[in-house]
């Protein structure tokens, strides 16, 4: 973890995880942090974790009462945390998508910083990364690390079958095909087949 850069960010990821875990809250590490800890590269410096949004209340205060600052910004999926200015994003409808069981089933446990925790899979993270892809924000530069770096461990037919809805997510995997970083990432086998 020290070629991250920010140690302080790192001892606060462990410190959310250690209170989550102790309040009994399910959460997944998502973002940037759970790309590296699939071995991945990602240039992002942020905190994610994924929790439901029935314990949205149960962690802010086990979080507060550990010295975190609770914060409620404008936006609705998510609240943050900050730990002496280092924030903290406690995500509950990534996508659009409520957080679940399942996402917390679609998860592998990865040692970050020596303490291991659920993590999104390299499945999950890139159909994230597809999604969050919009005519406002459509920065592909950010999407091919991950790609490129967790190739290996993605499922790519899922990935196209999740995110076929999605013309943004359509052409990365087109550029990923003519940059053959996944070979024939742009067609969906058996498309247009019932």
């Amino acid at each position: 973890m020290a070629e991250r850069g920010d140690e302080s960010l790192v001892h606060t990821l462990k410190k959310v995880a250690a209170v989550l875990k102790q309040s009994e809250i399910p959460y997944a590490l998502g973002g940037s942090f759970a790309v590296y800890a699939h071995g991945g590269h990602s240039s992002d410096h942020d905190v994610d974790f994924l929790i439901r949004e029935a314990d949205v209340e149960q962690a802010l205060e086990a979080l507060v009462a550990a010295g975190f600052v609770a914060e409620r910004p404008p936006e609705d999926w998510l609240v943050k945390v900050f730990d002496d200015g280092r924030m903290v994003d406690l995500i509950h409808r990534p996508i659009e998508t409520p957080v679940t069981e399942e996402t917390f089933a679609d998860t592998v446990v990865r040692p970050v910083d020596a303490i291991h925790m659920p993590v999104l899979s390299a499945t999950q993270l890139m159909v994230h990364k597809l999604l969050s892809f919009s005519q406002h924000y459509c920065d592909f530069a950010r999407g091919l690390p991950l790609a490129r770096s967790l190739r290996e461990q993605i499922d790519w037919e899922r990935v196209r079958k999740e995110t076929q809805h999605s013309p943004y997510a359509e052409a990365f995997l087109v550029l990923l095909d003519r940059l053959e970083v996944v070979p024939d990432a742009g067609t969906l086998p058996g498309e247009g087949t019932s």
